[in-house]
């Protein structure tokens, strides 16, 4: 016997969240109609509610209620910096550190010709916008290392620098509490190419 066709719906738009294949997505279906009807209607309010009410920050191109995220309504933080990259949760990820003071600008992407994702699917045209205003000073290239990322790196990096702004990408190396017989060869070797005076 088939599926009905509203089950089916739902296994298919489970299907677009990331890691989800066909098995899983029929498992999460069965699951919330035969044992959470209330999470389901929640997942569904919620799924709505964002859809309804969230949009991109007009300055930094964050996930927000408002027209401006509170970070770049916050009169605390550095204009001259902004550090980019490539999520919502990258920028979550570096605000955690508590060490980073200026503003953002979230590309919402990478570069990947492969995927059929340019320099316009990630927003390059407002970010040059934004690092040009006149306050921005120096830009922060906090993209993933991965080929798309650095390939993105350098794509930003090569549109800005004309610009009179002072383009860095953040270092590569050993994590904190670290040992190196754990760490890969090129990891290590990264480290130590950007090795600076102890």
């Amino acid at each position: 016997m088939d599926n009905p066709t509203s089950l089916d719906e739902l296994i298919r738009a489970l299907r677009c969240l990331p890691g989800v294949g066909p098995k899983s997505a029929q498992r999460m279906a069965y699951h919330l109609l035969q044992r959470d009807h209330e999470g389901a209607k929640r997942l569904a309010d919620g799924l709505n509610l964002a859809l309804d009410r969230i949009r991109h920050c007009g300055k930094c191109n964050t996930f927000t209620e408002a027209e401006m995220c509170e970070r770049c309504a916050s009169v605390r933080r550095d204009p001259s910096m902004l550090c980019v990259v490539e999520s919502p949760g990258d920028l979550l990820m570096l605000e955690q550190t508590q060490s980073y003071p200026g503003h953002y600008f979230v590309l919402m992407g990478r570069l990947s010709p492969l995927d059929g994702i340019g320099p316009r699917e990630i927003h390059l045209d407002r970010l040059l916008k934004r690092a040009t205003d006149g306050v921005v000073r120096e830009v922060i290239l906090a993209t993933n290392f991965t080929v798309e990322g650095e390939a993105t790196a350098h794509y930003v990096s090569e549109l800005l620098v004309g610009h009179g702004l002072t383009v860095t990408r953040i270092a590569r190396g050993l994590p904190v509490g670290g040992e190196l017989e754990h760490v890969d060869s090129g990891t290590l070797a990264q480290a130590l190419l950007e090795r600076r005076p102890a």
